[in-house]
């Protein structure tokens, strides 16, 4: 008799994710709260990572983080001043290592930079502990990331049932704005990634009710948060799941109609919203990338350092464009990535892009990876107008559902399925392969 294997591992990373969900929604760096979410996943990684596991890593994914983390390593080490010759502004050269040496630190706040890549780490961490878990371990996650999301929307249903403008101050080291975010955008990006798992369980884990429940209450909260960006990809997310989800599912036809009915009734509602709203004032989100721009364009090669945007944006901003409010993000996270990266950034997002997708054709025909598939590239969607990454909550919900994706363990329990099969041929048991379609 086999002894019943471990569960420990599940909780551990399970706990980590619902606490991110929980103190993980600020914005501004050196919170305690991020610290603890950077220590509790590499401890909880470092514990789990000391185990044996039968578990397969992906090895192009492995490679991509070893280069990423390699880079923001790169900008914190001296290099020799001449190096920097004609790669960037005087302004930018970042401080010298010692005022008798020529050392310089592509990083131009090497303090900043360490945050990044601690942040980094965790999360990468967080990643690769997931991928060694086991497929069905790495499904039980999801009720802990249910947890944090209800504990979230309730925050945000109590804050919109009593103001429109209601602020929490002094529970978290930020100012909580929206749900357990501080920022509106960001809580609704936690809601819109949320519809392909609700989506997922209703239609193949039988909980149809509670699904369309709780997908009911997701919309409503994005509508009630006002993101013009949330509302419009809460839209295209629920109307994807639907489509791209039910195709294997057993849900009928009739349930499929009520769906897209009640779609129809929130895309109503959602332009009346959006329409109320000026989509992108003059001085907006285009100015802000423009600038951004023109930052990349003179530090292409090495970039100014990650977590360093705010200081040398500031030395592209047009005088005009100066107020008592300033820039602390571009409100878009590959401009803003290339401009602190330079063009090794450039090519490790692109090197991303191109193993996400290439993933595609494998999750395809396993529902939970196709969810965490959509919850991703609508994440990245939202990217481009927005810095949802930059909070904690987000960043490791990121990671988890990278892990779904690039897991290899649901891809061999299907070919287990389709592969082996058990046939009563006259009375005798045999095994016959079926074979696997790609």
């Amino acid at each position: 008799m086999s002894d019943r294997p471990s569960e420990w591992d599940k909780y551990l990373l399970g706990s980590v994710l619902f606490v991110s969900l929980l103190i993980g929604g600020g914005t501004t760096s050196g919170l305690y709260t991020d610290t603890l979410i950077e220590v509790a996943a590499i401890v909880s990684s470092a514990a789990i990572f000391s185990q044996t596991s039968g578990q397969r890593i992906s090895h192009s994914a492995l490679w991509l983080l070893i280069f990423a983390v390699a880079l923001v390593v790169l900008q914190i080490v001296p290099l020799p001043t001449a190096m920097f010759n004609g790669l960037r502004p005087e302004l930018l050269l970042g401080n010298p290592w010692a005022d008798e040496t020529q050392f310089r630190f592509i990083s131009v706040g090497v303090g900043r930079t360490i945050e990044c890549l601690l942040y980094l780490l965790a999360t990468a961490a967080f990643f690769l502990a997931v991928l060694r878990l086991r497929a069905e371990q790495v499904s039980a996650l999801l009720p802990f990331f249910f947890m944090g999301v209800i504990c979230n929307g309730l925050a945000g249903a109590i804050q919109y049932s009593l103001s429109d403008n209601i602020a929490i101050v002094g529970l978290l080291p930020f100012t909580i704005n929206a749900g357990l975010f501080a920022n509106v955008n960001h809580f609704s990006a936690l809601l819109f990634v949320s519809i392909p798992f609700v989506v997922y369980y209703g239609l193949f884990r039988g909980h149809l009710l509670s699904g369309s429940v709780g997908l009911i209450a997701l919309l409503l909260l994005l509508l009630a948060a006002g993101s013009r960006a949330g509302v419009l990809i809460g839209l295209a997310t629920t109307i994807l799941s639907v489509v791209f989800l039910s195709a294997r599912s057993r849900a009928s036809g009739l349930t499929i109609l009520m769906i897209f009915i009640g779609l129809s009734v929130y895309t109503i509602g959602a332009w009346t919203k959006i329409d109320a709203d000026v989509i992108d004032p003059t001085f907006g989100r285009g100015e802000f990338a423009r600038t951004t721009i023109e930052g990349i364009k003179e530090n292409w090669a090495t970039g100014v350092g990650f977590g360093n945007f705010q200081n040398a944006y500031q030395i592209y901003e047009k005088e005009s464009m100066i107020f008592k409010q300033y820039v602390n993000h571009t409100h878009n996270e590959y401009l803003e990535i290339a401009f602190e990266g330079g063009v090794l950034a450039i090519l490790l997002m692109v090197g991303y892009f191109v193993l996400l997708f290439a993933a595609l054709a494998r999750v395809r025909r396993d529902p939970l990876q196709k969810a965490a598939f959509l919850s991703v590239s609508f994440l990245l969607i939202h990217s481009l107008v927005d810095y949802p990454l930059r909070t904690g909550a987000l960043a490791m919900t990121f990671a988890y559902m990278n892990a779904i994706i690039f897991h290899k363990g649901f891809a061999e329990r299907l070919s287990r399925k389709s592969e082996m099969i058990e046939v009563d041929h006259n009375g005798d048991k045999l095994l016959v392969s079926i074979g696997t379609t790609s």
